[in-house]
């Protein structure tokens, strides 16, 4: 199973799966003879001559010549990080050009559609990266259906949420994980007001400055967000109704 992980990672890292396989045997074996690589990875000898040349050039093997003989080596793990690095140096060459082309056609009324948890994910990660210092965060939300839904990232994303310097203002509903919202005011970085008891909530709903994003919390769960500024100013008007209509309280 740990070989397996290791495999997978390399793949992620676009290694082929000879290799991915290669390198792990030379990781495994020491200095070796393609004959001792083939049979330990699994790859047809004539191949592995090839795969040895592609990992040479990426810096992830060695030759060495000992007693008149030719073995291959891997280098150093480390030297991963390599690859790590050249392919965030494409991306950062990259970006103007695919910024131009995302944004060709403009994004006034548009509306997107993110099904599944994993794709609701990326759009919270994307608030983080679109909100701007000084700007507001508002919330409308149960507290405790929204961090059911994935506990780990949720939970992280609010701590990272809470370094950024904007206002977050939330409306929660007063269940227990509300009120431990509204104790932690200042750890969290937000200010809380409770809703009324018998409010019921099955969606999420965020505004910030770019857009409202509209999370479904209950099965099939999926986000929607609108960048259409006659909607976000809408939706940020009904809020201010509500939040002034709410009574500010400090007990829990």
């Amino acid at each position: 199973m740990k070989k397996e992980h290791l495999q997978k990672t390399l793949l992620q890292l676009g290694l082929s799966e000879n290799e991915a396989a290669v390198y792990l045997a030379a990781l495994a074996l020491g200095p070796s003879s393609i004959l001792s690589l083939s049979r330990s990875s699994g790859v047809k000898r004539t191949t592995v001559y090839s795969v040895l040349l592609t990992l040479q050039k990426k810096g992830l093997i060695i030759r060495e010549v000992r007693s008149w003989k030719t073995l291959y080596a891997a280098e150093r793990p480390e030297k991963l990080e390599t690859i790590i690095d050249a392919r965030k140096q494409d991306l950062t060459r990259a970006l103007p050009d695919l910024s131009a082309l995302y944004n060709l056609h403009g994004e006034d009324g548009s509306i997107r559609f993110y099904d599944g948890i994993e794709a609701v994910k990326s759009v919270y990660e994307a608030l983080l990266k679109d909100v701007r210092a000084h700007e507001d965060y508002l919330i409308v939300s149960d507290m405790a259906q929204w961090l059911a839904l994935d506990q780990e990232f949720f939970l992280d994303f609010v701590a990272r949420r809470a370094k950024l310097p904007i206002n977050i203002r939330m409306l929660t509903l007063p269940t227990e994980v509300g009120k431990k919202y509204k104790i932690k005011e200042r750890q969290y970085n937000n200010i809380v007001r409770f809703l009324p008891e018998s409010t019921k909530l099955t969606t999420n709903l965020v505004i910030i400055p770019k857009r409202v994003v509209i999370h479904q919390l209950v099965e099939p769960v999926f986000a929607m967000t609108i960048e259409n500024p006659s909607i976000i100013r809408l939706h940020r008007e009904q809020f201010e109704i509500m939040w002034n209509a709410l009574p500010e309280t400090d007990k829990v």
